[in-house]
């Protein structure tokens, strides 16, 4: 009995996500724009339902490749804002954005940030930051909810007082926890879906405002 055509299920699949991919709005507006992906349209959306961004503003982003999210906050902050990027991944130089190829969980990635921010207390602090997926639902769950975490804890520290964070992080188990986590920094949490996120996908974003320094 000949084994099950795997190769050939994969190629349909990932024949179909190509077509959808292509037949995206939300792709086709970015490329329109300029936007390195679309998840642009998530921070945009986001910013502008909460009031996140304004000119003028310091703003952290971290997890920041390939760089759509950097590019809207460099928009909406203006010559006078600042945006700091970091990334364990390439990429690719946008104008008035300092990107820091590093980790800023390790001390060395952190100096790093902190030397680009000149001293500067940080306004906003955005984190579309998710674990490679290893297919094991738990682990997945644990792993995102982990860099929210460690997302917060760096806001914590670096964030003025009335400060806002924005972070990604997967819906299910320790989700509630670490909302309330959230709760004790920030007067308002707010969870939220935006419409570029893919119905099948478990990301939500959680926006804490208010912080309490």
């Amino acid at each position: 009995m000949a084994p099950p055509n795997s190769s050939g299920k994969k190629h349909k699949f990932v024949k179909a996500w190509m077509q959808e991919h292509l037949n995206d709005p939300y792709v086709q507006e970015a490329k329109r724009r300029g936007y390195r992906s679309r998840a642009a349209f998530k921070l945009i959306e986001l910013a502008e339902r909460d009031r996140l961004l304004r000119t003028g503003i310091t703003v952290v982003d971290l997890g920041a490749a390939p760089g759509s999210w950097s590019q809207v906050l460099r928009e909406r902050v203006g010559p006078n804002g600042k945006v700091v990027a970091i990334d364990l991944l390439p990429m690719d130089g946008i104008p008035g954005v300092t990107f820091i190829q590093g980790d800023f969980r390790e001390e060395e990635g952190l100096a790093a940030v902190e030397a680009a921010l000149d001293g500067r207390k940080v306004d906003l602090v955005v984190s579309d930051l998710a674990p490679n997926l290893s297919g094991i639902d738990a682990a997945d769950q644990a792993r995102s909810v982990h860099l929210g975490e460690l997302a917060l804890e760096f806001a914590v520290g670096h964030l003025v007082a009335g400060g806002a964070l924005l972070v990604k992080v997967f819906q299910g188990a320790g989700l509630p926890e670490f909302q309330r986590e959230m709760g004790r920094y920030f007067a308002k949490v707010y969870v939220r879906k935006p419409k570029a996120s893919r119905d099948r996908s478990r990301e939500t974003f959680l926006v804490g405002k208010g912080f309490r320094s």
